[in-house]
């Protein structure tokens, strides 16, 4: 397939792969054919008759640096299909990138988009690339949508080969949550390919196209969600075997043998993590096909994400260490270098020594000297023993002094309180703009390697309260509880982190803190926020709420900035 740009915008498939059927995800016969509708042949025939009035319509003729409402200048045409066209363009009053999918306003098809763009830009929810405008002016239907340079297609990763079990987990929890949202709010995709979900540098997936694509291409069917839930498991299939999961070649993919039908990726590829091998098959029940376990399929995006819930935590791949080579004496020991000479080339291993070190000391005087070093060396090691144990005894001592706390309350008491279950917890976004929901159960599943973390922002340490009041978890202690304190397990270190704790009212992530009531704060340098109350206070729900952040570099998640990533939460009475 040729190459596209990883910020493409959400435009047909031009490089002759076949496409997804609406009906069930599957290639069809004949790539030239029109997708195939679920409902019959009526479907079919309305679906036919489109598709011949939108060949009539032309695509408006237009170029490179054509300006629309005097602010979006056309850069480059992506797609040009149907009698639509799809363009990379720059918003000159922002000056950022944004996509832009142009029809004739008599286009068959025209009033349809707009319809899908507005109610995809109600919903706002970060996961999938947002529509920021649709109009109609001048004879021209046009929608405007997120540009993401930084991020890569799906299409683009799976070239390099499949994913790791980690990676692929991600990508079915967080697609299946997204669209499980997009359908309660009435929206379906229709169109889930590899190429219209889009991975960030954070290794967060974001979809394009929510209701739009299948608005462009005319796709209708009765069965949405159950359309969208075996799109999903295709996008499972192919991350786990790099195979697309019906007999024809799609998305740079290579088809099923033919005649095989529907085999499960544990059987197509040696090592495929068998949970993530039988959730792709209940996705993708279709035409007989069983999961190896008989476990009920799922026919919904709802039903996905809960079977995803329920599968045991996949945790990422530990970082590999090359292994050290064997112990060699340096060549500086002793006060000589080593040369490297010319015909040994770059070889640095030499098995014959480097230095003879000198004769040890025989003589009366030699001896004297060398119980003399003893003597010195044993009373050194006693007395950094001494000075650590004080050292130790005063740490303590500080830590129990409620005169040295950081909290804004002080400590009522010593620490030694029980501990208080956490129940559950979701992530805590009053202003709309989630960091990682899905990671917030990470933060009390008594797992240190796994944490939730925020995204990384240009000012700080403090928040900027215009851009950004802050970040947040909420937790659900079961039952009103007597809190006395909390400690809160940080990822990253540096100055400062600032943590305040409110008792809210419910799990919900929207409930404004004017409403909740301040238990405390502290504030740390250091890998642990400790917070201590004043007085015991009973609360079943609170909120975990952070101002500040400290700077941290570039990691595998996400870019440097101001940051925090929280690893255990725990309460104690």
């Amino acid at each position: 397939m040729a190459e596209r740009s990883t910020a493409a915008v959400d435009v047909a498939d031009t490089s002759g792969e076949e496409p997804l059927t609406a009906k069930a995800g599957k290639a069809t016969d004949d790539g030239a054919k029109a997708e195939k509708v679920s409902g019959g042949e009526k479907d079919a025939a309305r679906t036919d008759e489109m598709r011949a009035d939108a060949a009539e319509a032309q695509p408006p003729e237009l170029h490179s640096g054509h300006k629309l409402a005097r602010r979006y200048r056309l850069e480059e045409c992506v797609t040009r299909l149907d009698g639509f066209s799809s363009w990379r363009a720059v918003d000159e009053k922002l000056r950022r990138a944004v996509g832009v999918h142009i029809l004739p306003a008599d286009h068959p098809r025209a009033r349809p988009v707009l319809s899908a763009a507005r109610s995809s830009a109600l919903l706002g929810d970060p996961r999938f690339v947002q529509v920021l405008d649709a109009v109609e002016e001048n004879d021209l239907v046009y929608v405007v949508h997120e540009w993401l340079p930084d991020a890569t297609e799906l299409t683009t990763v799976l070239a390099n080969g499949p994913l790791e079990p980690h990676d692929a987990y991600q990508l079915v929890s967080q697609v299946s949550q997204a669209m499980a949202a997009a359908h309660r709010e009435g929206l379906a995709h229709l169109r889930i390919t590899p190429g219209s979900v889009l991975r960030t540098e954070s290794g967060q997936y974001r979809i394009r196209g929510l209701a739009v694509m299948a608005a462009l291409r005319g796709i209708s069917c009765e069965h949405p969600q159950r359309t969208d839930t075996e799109a999903i498991g295709a996008l499972l299939y192919a991350a786990l075997t790099q195979r697309w999961p019906y007999e024809n070649d799609a998305h740079g993919l290579t088809g099923l043998p033919k005649g095989v039908g529907l085999i499960a990726p544990d059987q197509v590829r040696a090592g495929v993590h068998r949970g993530l091998s039988e959730l792709a098959m209940r996705a993708l029940i279709n035409d007989g096909a069983t999961a190896s376990r008989q476990e009920q399929p799922c026919t919904t995006p709802e039903e996905l994400a809960k079977a995803v819930a329920a599968m045991p935590r996949i945790r990422p791949p530990e970082t590999a260490f090359a292994t050290p080579p064997p112990y060699q004496r340096t060549g500086y020991q002793q006060g000589s270098y080593r040369q490297s000479s010319a015909h040994n080339g770059p070889s640095v291993r030499q098995t014959q020594p480097v230095a003879t070190p000198p004769p040890p000391l025989q003589s009366r005087t030699g001896k004297a000297l060398k119980w003399s070093v003893s003597a010195l060396l044993i009373a050194a090691l006693g007395l950094g023993s001494w000075q650590l144990a004080d050292t130790l005894l005063k740490r303590e001592k500080d830590q129990d002094d409620p005169g040295n706390s950081q909290t804004s309350g002080g400590a009522a008491r010593k620490p030694g309180g029980k501990p208080i279950k956490i129940v559950d917890a979701a992530e805590y976004y009053p202003d709309g703009q989630p960091q990682h929901p899905d990671q917030a159960r990470d933060t009390h599943d008594g797992d240190l390697s796994t944490y939730w973390r925020s995204k990384s922002y240009h000012e700080g340490p403090d928040l900027n309260p215009a851009f950004k009041k802050g970040v947040g978890l909420v937790y659900d202690l079961g039952s009103a509880r007597q809190i006395s304190s909390a400690t809160i397990g940080l990822h990253y270190v540096g100055k400062h982190t600032t943590v305040t704790l409110y008792a809210a009212n419910s799990l919900s992530p929207s409930e404004p803190l004017s409403s909740m009531r301040k238990l405390g704060s502290g504030q740390t340098a250091g890998t642990t926020a400790k917070i201590k109350l004043k007085q015991p206070t009973k609360a079943r729900y609170v909120v975990a709420w952070i101002t500040a952040m400290p700077y941290a570099p570039r990691d595998e998640f996400s870019n440097p900035g101001y940051k925090q990533g929280v690893t255990e939460v725990s309460f104690t009475s």
